[in-house]
């Protein structure tokens, strides 16, 4: 997947049919108030998730973003769909820090006693990518376990996707998590079944050893939501949760409203921009936000021996 491009004036239209006009978060997201999982975005359906090259994007950069559709989190899933979405598409196209984005969407529960856990959009490269997102079924839920069920688009993006930049040019595609809870200590084999439809032999899987298993094909990154309800009252707890599996790719975001342009700027720092450039880059509370969220990253090495600029 991953044909055309996208255009502002596609965003355009598509926002003032389905997300401009609406007046809550639930009708962006029409399947929440059906109640049902679309099968389009059913893990279940899914045999494999491909990012390839094409006429429109002959050098494409596969990219994740993993959103977590519990109950604390639906002011971000609003501004996802309102303001975060054509920011991230409009700032990649704009800025390019990779060439070529094909977008996939995540929505992420609690594995343990979410309905849906787990949906999985295809990869997109053109307004398909918003239909998709506002497709997504918000759980509104959530367990009382401290965390939510991250470590399952790891697992899927490990075991399930299949993508152009890694496999032809050996370059990783991009993996973002958003929420505000712990890491999860580890996936069961039976969790994986009732969200993926099939139990593997592995009995247990660890984050430790899901971190590895994804890092190999993927730069994998967690935004830490500080605004959301449990980060708000447990933040040192989530944030050490996440900094001892993941290390420095464990990033604050102290404003969902610029998720958009935080993704821009990790993949920009990535790629090998100066860290100061990607800051000074944004005006007023984006760059104040931009800079704690960058602040202790470190470029890839690849693109650092590549000399590549970006910005």
């Amino acid at each position: 997947m991953g044909c055309g491009r996208w255009t502002s004036e596609d965003w355009s239209g598509y926002s003032a049919r389905h997300v401009a006009s609406k007046a809550t978060t639930a009708d962006i997201y029409t399947n929440t108030a059906k109640g049902v999982i679309s099968d389009a975005l059913d893990p279940k359906n899914v045999k494999m998730r491909e990012s390839r090259d094409s006429a429109d994007n002959p050098e494409s950069a596969a990219i994740i973003v993993a959103l977590d559709v519990t109950g604390s989190m639906s002011p971000v899933l609003d501004k996802m769909a309102r303001v975060g979405l054509p920011a991230l598409m409009e700032g990649i196209y704009g800025r390019k820090p990779v060439e070529n984005p094909q977008v996939m969407f995540m929505g992420v529960g609690d594995v343990t006693c979410d309905k849906f856990p787990l949906q999985v959009s295809q990869f997109e490269s053109d307004i398909r990518i918003a239909e998709q997102l506002t497709q997504l079924y918000l759980e509104q839920g959530g367990g009382g376990n401290d965390s939510e069920s991250y470590t399952l688009p790891w697992y899927f993006a490990a075991m399930h996707t299949s993508i152009d930049c890694f496999e032809k040019r050996n370059k990783k595609g991009y993996l973002f998590t958003i929420g505000d809870e712990n890491i999860p200590d580890v996936l069961k084999a039976e969790e994986i079944g009732r969200a993926l439809g099939y139990t593997p032999e592995q009995r247990v899987y660890t984050a430790e050893e899901l971190y590895k298993m994804v890092s190999r094909k993927y730069h994998v990154f967690h935004l830490m939501v500080e605004q959301g309800n449990h980060y708000k009252y447990n933040g040192d707890a989530v944030k050490k949760s996440w900094m001892d599996v993941i290390g420095q790719n464990a990033i604050p975001l102290d404003d969902h409203s610029k998720l958009g342009e935080v993704i821009i700027s990790l993949i920009q720092v990535k790629e090998g921009a100066d860290k100061k450039t990607v800051v000074d880059s944004w005006d007023g509370s984006t760059a104040l936000t931009v800079k704690r969220a960058v602040d202790g990253l470190t470029p890839d090495e690849k693109a650092m021996t590549a000399g590549v600029i970006v910005l």
